[in-house]
């Protein structure tokens, strides 16, 4: 275990991180360049004065479980998770928790499909990458914390479930089945992940109806290839669906495209040019 290196690598990794990156508040007369020690070591799971220490090289060796936490709170890529593993001594395992990292090409690839509206959802259904045009067509992810970005979130747990229109989604009660289904056969891959664990608590406690579908361990859903969803600007637009499974990071490509000629094509091609702007829109 070489204590001055994991020392500097967790400071480095800490100061890369804005509060605003995690859902924190930035809070006033902040002099530290990124998270605080204090936010770092809460994110981990782990206490304040241990963290303090490991950056400092006065902690022992740490266990996986607090590296998988560490790697979680600072946003380590996978090559930086195993950096991090190999200087405490520890060489890296299978990933305990669902991958937020998305491969260039894949981001190469959603900008260049200016005429589709793509996203990557990871394992858990956040939305951890999208193109200009679904942000225009669902929401602009970017203004959204990373908890706010969470669809099986939003739909069981959003401001108004009772009368549930994720996004203008007409199918938003299947979306919600499906999301169920998945988001169990994640807990089932991901049993150590505390993330994971957390959100499906949340669910549980905080909707009936997720308990209920949780309850039926039901873990298959059938693709849905079509999906109409209500904009408050161009109103009904009917999309194909295709969805591309990276199998490797456990994340999907969700991909929403018109057919030629059709007036939904028209709407997208509307929505491209006017983006996320703000519009008065008829109520």
């Amino acid at each position: 275990m070489d204590r001055r290196e994991l020392g500097e690598f967790l400071r480095s990794r800490r100061e890369r991180i804005t509060p605003a990156d995690v859902g924190l508040p930035a809070g006033a007369r902040r002099r530290t360049p990124g998270l605080r020690r204090e936010e770092a070591a809460q994110l981990a799971f782990i206490s304040t004065e241990y963290y303090t220490r490991l950056e400092q090289a006065r902690a022992p060796r740490p266990s996986r479980e607090v590296l998988a936490g560490l790697a979680r709170a600072l946003r380590l890529s996978d090559a930086e998770r195993d950096h991090l593993h190999h200087l405490a001594g520890a060489p890296p395992g299978p990933p305990s928790g669902p991958s937020r990292e998305v491969r260039q090409s894949i981001l190469d690839l959603l900008h260049r499909l200016p005429q589709a509206a793509a996203l990557v959802m990871s394992a858990t259904y956040e939305v951890i990458a999208w193109n200009d045009l679904a942000a225009a067509l669902m929401e602009d992810f970017s203004a959204l914390s990373r908890r706010d970005r969470n669809l099986v979130r939003r739909v069981f747990l959003g401001p108004h479930p009772q009368d549930r229109r994720l996004y203008g989604l007409s199918d938003s009660d299947a979306f919600a089945r499906t999301a169920a289904r998945h988001l169990r056969a994640t807990a089932a891959r991901y049993p150590d992940d505390p993330e994971v664990a957390e959100l499906v608590h949340e669910l549980l406690s905080g909707s009936r109806e997720f308990a209920e579908l949780w309850a039926s361990h039901d873990v298959c859903a059938e693709p849905t290839l079509c999906k109409t969803l209500q904009h408050p600007l161009v109103g009904p637009i009917t999309v194909d669906c295709d969805v591309l499974d990276i199998t490797d990071r456990d994340q999907r490509v969700v991909i929403y495209t018109a057919a030629p000629g059709s007036p939904a094509e028209e709407a997208l091609r509307l929505l491209s040019v006017v983006g996320t702007q703000r519009l008065d829109v008829p109520g």
